[in-house]
């Protein structure tokens, strides 16, 4: 009895358990519950066998359906999987001139003795093979880049298991696991989107490399097209750009630093933080000795002596010369299809002078000064530009100050005024009066506010008297003034306006610098130029600079008196501070109203030189003038670059009278208005609020932005 009720007991538990069975093989019914009956006791003993049955016919059932469903799941899977691979792989881009490393057009512009200093366009390097570069080199990439390199077959599971760990623990992306090939299917053939789409031609093209080259030949497509910062593609390129010299030639340290910039070259771009660009070359260096790549005492040397940047790559502002090569090079060589070299005139050693001058004199004077922006011109007599600084940071503005920044130029301007007057009679000794002036109801005012009565067109000039300017500028006609400065080669706008010759149009440093190229020269106008030669890669020539510029435009004896007065400028004169021991030397000041601009532009036999500081938005400097934080820097520039430079007189002869001679001149100084200018103000007077006076000048400074300025 009692084993009949274990019986029971069990069929009945039987029966739940088929009833729930049932129900979840049969999801398709839905909510529907199926109620089995329960079987009549006599006949319990063969219901037993018939579920025993029934249960292993079902769990046989049940396997060969899921063993059927899942060959049929695999065999659709493989279709898939076949059917992406195939549509990935008609998607592929081309492959055709894969070894075509200079592949659009590029401008390379090296300095006169040849240095390469920047690349612009294409800026990929001379394709360079693996056999011909330091093995330590392409050890340094293979350890920090993809240490498996060869061993794996273009993806490395180990490489993205792990990337994949570090990225969890992180919580974000931090590691990276694509391999060298991968990175090279995406340089060559892929955009630098993250997408599945992209992930997946990436491994496919991977795997086409892979079976397409050899490891080396990868490797040398690799780092003959890799992005290194600077602008530099290719291993070629980076070492040009930042050691200047060949990826052949370069040291450890140099190579640990070029490897270094893989993981994230703008960031580690040494012109961009060569601090951080070092740290880096030293995190690569560690890596080497772990991996026995290097011996410990190598490795050690090249942690004491790390890498440092070379030759035009340590200037940053080169490339504002670069950029203003680069816009002139269609006008030469019209617009090529292959890659081009460019010849320039560029001194790296006078660039990194001015440089440093700059930067000094910003440091110094930002603060207590308010001078924020400066900028540098250097050419020889010739016109042939030497160095060019166009800002204080070409990182933080690639606007150009020294060629399109347009300013009033001041003081700066009188020496066409007295060069026009010397043309028509006048000598250095010719006497005038510094008086008060009224020309058409305005009168100019001197910067000390007073009047020294009679002097000298050579001390007016060199004190920078504003009423004689004026009066020398009546005398000859300001059309005529006007026609001397064209001649000198100024092109920018000037209206014959009395303040003419106190500089209240604006002009570029460029062109100023250049008009005072003729007094250096021997009396010749130049054109500034920069380029010397343009070849293609084969060497074949394009353009080859001849000829000397415009030809002479003053008699040699009007040359020797305007040395004679712009050397007293500087000697005695407001240009005391640029005074060159030693070496001749001749120049001028010049500083806008409200002291919104300050100028310097000086020459010795071998270079001419200008010099600008201000403010981009032409808010007032504190009473800089040009003989003041300008002539500073022109002094010191020169004294940096002139040192062992044989000494040679400024051309031209003029041997200063006994004693001044000559009438007082014709100008009506008691012909003054019925009306004092305090009751009736003149036209600038009514334009400005104030009369115009300066050290060295002039109407009110327009609101200068980059571009051209509008007054305010």
């Amino acid at each position: 009895m009692s084993e009949r009720r274990k019986s029971g007991r069990k069929t009945g538990a039987g029966s739940a358990r088929n009833r729930e069975l049932v129900s979840r093989r049969l999801p398709f019914l839905g909510t529907l519950r199926l109620e089995l009956e329960p079987p009549k006791k006599k006949r319990r003993k063969a219901n037993a066998k018939s579920q025993s049955r029934t249960r292993s016919y079902e769990e046989k059932s049940l396997g060969a359906k899921i063993a059927y469903w899942s060959t049929v799941a695999g065999l659709w899977g493989m279709v898939a999987v076949g059917g992406t691979v195939l549509y990935y792989a008609l998607t592929l881009p081309s492959t055709d001139n894969l070894w075509d490393i200079d592949g659009s057009p590029s401008v390379t512009i090296a300095a006169n003795d040849g240095t390469p200093i920047v690349t612009r366009g294409g800026r990929h390097g001379t394709a360079v093979r693996l056999a011909d570069l330091p093995p330590y080199l392409v050890d340094a990439v293979v350890a920090t880049e993809d240490k498996r390199f060869y061993s794996h077959l273009g993806i490395d599971p180990i490489g993205l298991a792990r990337a994949m760990v570090a990225n969890l623990k992180a919580g974000s992306i931090v590691q990276g696991g694509s391999t060298i090939t991968q990175q090279l299917a995406k340089n060559i053939f892929l955009t630098p989107e993250r997408t599945l789409d992209r992930k997946l031609q990436e491994a496919l093209l991977a795997l086409w490399l892979e079976a397409k080259f050899t490891k080396d030949e990868i490797l040398t497509l690799y780092l003959n097209r890799v992005y290194l910062g600077g602008g530099a593609y290719g291993i070629e390129a980076a070492s040009q750009r930042y050691f200047g010299k060949s990826a052949r030639d370069v040291t450890l340290p140099e190579a640990a630093m070029l490897a270094g910039l893989l993981k994230a070259p703008s960031r580690y771009a040494p012109t961009n933080d060569l601090a951080r660009s070092q740290e880096r070359a030293a995190t690569v260096l560690a890596v080497m000795v772990r991996d026995g790549r290097i011996d410990y005492q190598d490795g050690q040397w090249a942690f004491d002596n790390p890498a440092i940047l070379r030759g035009a790559a340590r200037s940053q502002s080169a490339n504002y010369f670069a950029d203003w090569i680069v816009d002139r090079v269609p006008g030469y060589a019209g617009r090529p299809n292959s890659s081009l070299v460019v010849r320039a005139t560029l001194d790296t050693d006078l660039q990194r002078a001015a440089e440093r001058a700059i930067d000094a004199a910003l440091a110094r004077n930002e603060r207590a000064l308010g001078v924020t922006q400066a900028a540098l011109v250097a050419m020889t007599p010739d016109g042939a530009i030497r160095a060019m600084v166009g800002g204080r940071s070409y990182r933080q503005s690639q606007f150009n100050r020294a060629v399109y920044a347009e300013r009033q130029p001041g003081s700066a301007f009188k020496p066409v005024v007295f060069m026009t007057a010397l043309e028509r009679g006048l000598t250095p000794d010719t006497l005038r009066v510094d008086a008060p002036v009224f020309v058409d109801g305005w009168s100019p005012r001197n910067y000390s506010e007073t009047h020294d009565g009679v002097m000298t067109l050579t001390h007016a000039l060199s004190k920078s008297i504003n009423t004689i300017a004026v009066q020398i500028s009546e005398e000859v006609g300001r059309e005529n003034v006007i026609r001397t400065a064209r001649r000198l080669g100024i092109r920018s706008d000037m209206a014959p306006h009395a303040s003419l010759a106190l500089g209240t149009f604006e002009v570029t440093l460029l062109e100023l610098t250049s008009a005072y190229a003729a007094f250096a020269n021997g009396g010749a106008s130049v054109i500034p130029h920069g380029i010397e030669s343009i070849e293609t890669l084969s060497g074949n020539r394009l353009y080859q600079r001849r000829g000397a510029g415009l030809g002479p435009i003053m008699s040699q004896q009007t040359l020797g008196m305007m040395n004679h007065m712009l050397g007293e400028t500087v000697r005695t004169g407001t240009g005391r501070r640029a005074a060159l021991a030693g070496r001749p030397s001749g120049g001028k000041t010049g500083t806008s109203q409200d002291f919104r601009d300050a100028w310097f532009v000086g020459y010795t036999a071998d270079l001419v030189v200008g010099v600008w500081v201000g403010n981009d938005d032409g808010t007032p400097m504190n009473e800089v003038t040009g003989g003041g934080v300008p002539a500073s820097i022109w002094r010191e520039f020169m004294e940096g670059t002139q040192r062992g430079v044989q000494v040679s007189a400024l051309p031209g002869a003029y041997t200063p009278a006994a004693a001044a001679t000559g009438s007082i001149g014709t100008w009506p100084f008691d012909d003054e208005p019925e009306v004092e200018p305090e009751e009736e103000r003149g036209f600038f007077d009514r334009l400005f609020g104030r009369s115009a006076s300066s050290e060295e000048d002039s109407g009110r400074r327009p609101n200068i932005r980059p571009g051209r300025p509008t007054w305010r």
